[in-house]
Formats: C-alpha cells, structure tokens, sequence
C-alpha cells in the first residue's frame, strides 16, 4: 500500500506538471532582408469564440502570448500599421506552444513566385537564405516563360493554385490534374496535387480517407522522380507517409531530405517526432528526436521531448526511491541551458527537481523575465 501511494504521489506531481502549462503561441518575425524585426505587432484574433489579444515583437523579433484560451485563432503581422501577412486557422494546443512565424523576405519571395505562375511550397519558403530566394526568383521567370507557352497549362496552374488558397481541396486536385495530363515532366503540379489531396484526406475518414491518401502518397513520389534533388518533396512525402503508418518508408524519405539539406536535418527529424508522437508511437518518436539532437545538437524542444520520454520509463523502488532512465536529467538540463527562457523550461526544472531534488542553476542566475502580453 507504502509503494502504492507513493507511486501514485509521483504520478500526480507529472500530471501536475503538464496540466501547469496553458495554451500559449510565440514565433519570429524577420523583415524584407532576413532580419529580426522588432516592434512588429502581432494580432491574435480567435475564431471559434469572439476574442482579440495582441503582442508585440522584442528587439530580436520574437513574440510570446502566454495564457491563451485553447481554440482556433488568426495571427496577423502588422508592421507600422499596414498588415503584412497572417496565418488562419492556427489551433492551440493544451500544455502545448505553437509556433507561428512570420518572415516578410519568404512574402516577397512568394509574391514574385506567384506572379511568375510557380508555386514555392511551404517547407521551402521557411527554409530560404537569400542567396536561395535569388535563385527561386530565377528559376521561376525561367518557369514562367515556359508555361506561358502553353496558355492552357497555365489556367489549370493558376486555378488549382486559387482553389488552394480557398481551401477548395477537389477542385485544386481537379485543376492540377488537367495541368499534369497536359505536361506529365511539371514537379510542381504533381506537388501541389499532392498537397491538396493530403488536406482533402482530412476531411475523410475510413476507406475514402485511405484512398485519397494512397494517391497523394503517388503524386508525392511522381514530383520526386521529376526533381529528387528536393529536400521539401522528400519531406512532404515522409510525413505523409509516417500518416499512413509506413514509418520505416517515411523515416528514409526524411534521412533523405537530411542528407540533402543538412542545415535543416534536426527539422526534418523534429516534425516526423511529432507525427510519431500524435500518432501514439511514442517509442518511435524518442528514436526519431534522437536523430534530430544528433543532427542539431542545439535542438533544443528535440531535447525537451527526450527528456518527457524519459520521464515515463523512470522506476520507483518499494521504499519510494525515483529511478530515473539513463539521460533523463541530461535532456531537461540540455533544454534549460539551450532556452533559459523557453515556454517548457519551468516543466523541465520541475522534472529535475522531482528526479534529482535539485536543479543546476550554473546556466542562468537571472529570473526568468516574464513576456509581455
């Protein structure tokens, strides 16, 4: 009974330590040259329920908003007035961060990509230096030049590419089929369909879910025969794949796009983690974290997720003694040092202190300043 209420205790202090969080967003906000922007004001409207919060970027860009209801939410960035970009539909998630950026050179790349008739997939917009948006700039007049000679192909670009952003998921795959019948050697409209039909397969469930899916997973692979070199491709169709359960397929689409763009190797493992994790495949998504630490050392929510996993294996003794797994303490510390400030670190110094009684505190003497709403 001794062992039993322990366990129980220890249990309740986990517990108490993941429900202690609230619903929160934070993200970085650059400006027309790639760098931190402060001042930006941030507005956060939410959807489901009538609700307006704002922030404010510090002077190295970056805004948090802490305490948040959990619900559906519009974040516009609003610079000296003029609102330049939004995010819609963001979700919040309960004890949980969300990250929403905002990088006003990716818009300008994107704006000059769309008037060129070519589309720049998400991943690859946030992965951008500007060495690379010069490139894309190039490469998409030189695109543009060639489907403008086929006025055709280009309706059906163009179209499926508006139904995107309306969210008109079957008329998208209808548009850029009747482009790729057109044009079988365009990777960009295989993409693009394959995008579609993944946000399309949301909205399904059962078999019809599965087969929308098996066809967007078909496309995903078309684009890359077309353009393997595509480290967001090998990306996309990854975390598709791991959706439908083919996680070793999945994992090596990842590796791929790891080997081909290494700066951004620890992202790439972080979001198949993720996946894993909504997935309910915990012991996947630890292995899938460890590749992403082992890729970007400084990872530091890659550490943060580590030391949770960890958490869970500790062992607790007859006589109430905590066990905790080999590292445990190693990911939480690893985290407090790299975001001394971070949205986790309060959980990760209560986990410490649960398995060690004792936090380092070598790392930051200051406390934590609080984020201004």
């Amino acid at each position: 009974m001794r062992h039993l209420l322990i366990t129980a205790g220890l249990l309740l202090f986990f517990s108490a330590a993941s429900l202690a969080q609230t619903s929160s967003l934070e993200g970085d906000v650059k400006d027309e040259n790639g760098k931190p922007l402060a001042g930006a004001l941030i507005k956060i409207e939410r959807k489901d329920i009538k609700g307006n919060y704002q922030v404010k970027t510090n002077k190295k860009g970056h805004y948090f908003h802490a305490g948040l209801p959990l619900g559906t939410y519009k974040l516009t960035c609003n610079v000296d007035g003029k609102d330049m970009d939004f995010v819609d539909n963001v979700r919040t998630k309960f004890g949980d961060t969300v990250a929403i950026d905002f990088n006003l050179a990716e818009l300008k790349a994107k704006q000059v990509a769309a008037q060129a008739g070519v589309a720049i997939t998400q991943e690859q917009a946030r992965q951008m230096t500007p060495e690379q948006r010069k490139q894309i700039e190039e490469a998409t007049k030189k695109r543009s030049e060639q489907l403008s000679k086929n006025k055709a192909l280009n309706d059906a670009f163009n179209a499926g590419m508006e139904a995107m952003r309306n969210k008109q998921w079957d008329a998208a795959v209808e548009q850029f089929t009747k482009g790729a019948e057109m044009d079988p050697k365009q990777h960009v409209l295989f993409a693009n369909m394959a995008e579609a039909q993944s946000n399309l397969a949301a909205t399904k469930t059962g078999a019809e879910q599965q087969a929308v899916m098996a066809k967007a997973l078909e496309n995903y692979a078309k684009a890359i025969e077309l353009k393997p070199d595509d480290a967001a491709y090998h990306n996309n169709y990854g975390l598709a794949l791991s959706k439908m359960g083919k996680f070793p397929e999945g994992q090596a689409e990842l590796a791929k796009a790891a080997q081909l763009d290494p700066t951004n190797a620890g992202r790439y493992f972080f979001n198949l983690g993720a996946i894993l994790i909504n997935t309910g495949h915990q012991d996947e998504a630890y292995e899938a974290f460890k590749k992403a630490v082992a890729a970007d050392p400084n990872y530091a929510d890659a550490h943060y997720q580590i030391g949770l996993y960890l958490l869970s294996k500790a062992q607790v003794s007859a006589d109430g003694k905590v066990t905790p797994a080999p590292g445990t303490a190693e990911a939480f510390q690893k985290y407090i040092e790299l975001k001394p400030n971070g949205p986790y670190t309060d959980s990760a110094r209560g986990s410490l202190q649960a398995i060690t009684g004792t936090v380092q505190t070598e790392i930051s003497t200051k406390p934590q300043k609080k984020q201004r709403k």
